[in-house]
């Protein structure tokens, strides 16, 4: 037998043992439940004390925005640690009241934030414009060419294992 015959045989013995020694241990027939798990009892969203505590949110936020300058509103680096602020703050106080976060009330509440704060923030129209007849050409051509050095490779690499056979 060849070396490299034996090594493959080798090899494969090890596997088909490794493959049963992990199969042996582990087993989903021995620990699988059969019986449903019931789920846990959630309370229901108390929404009249959601929308209270988003409030409190919203007045935190409202008093720390009071800091910042109403030029600056529209630049998120200005108030971007506030606003993460409120969102966490609403976050936790809908999980802690048993609500999923967000929802309707939560949303609505955030819109309101937004359009006291944010209306004037709309940027001027964005024109979109073509890039140079030179970098499209690149970027255009550059795929067509690196698709064709792959089909190129394959072929050539597919032809000189025939001959290497």
């Amino acid at each position: 037998m060849d070396t490299n015959e034996f090594a493959v045989l080798k090899l494969f013995v090890v596997g088909i043992l490794v493959n049963a020694w992990m199969i042996r241990g582990l087993s989903a027939t021995d620990s699988i439940n059969i019986e449903p798990t019931p789920p846990r009892p959630r309370k229901p969203c108390n929404e009249s004390r959601l929308q209270w505590e988003v409030e409190v949110c919203g007045e935190e936020f409202k008093r720390e925005m009071g800091h910042i300058e109403p030029h600056y509103w529209c630049n998120l680096t200005h108030f971007i640690s506030e606003y993460h602020r409120f969102t966490f703050c609403t976050e936790t106080k809908s999980n802690i009241v048993s609500c999923y976060w967000p929802n309707p009330l939560v949303e609505s509440y955030i819109i309101h934030i937004h359009k006291h704060f944010f209306s004037n923030c709309t940027l001027e129209h964005v024109v979109w414009v073509d890039p140079p007849d030179d970098t499209l050409t690149i970027l255009i051509l550059v795929p067509v060419f690196l698709t064709l050095a792959m089909i190129a490779l394959v072929v050539w690499c597919s032809k000189r294992s025939d001959v290497l056979a």
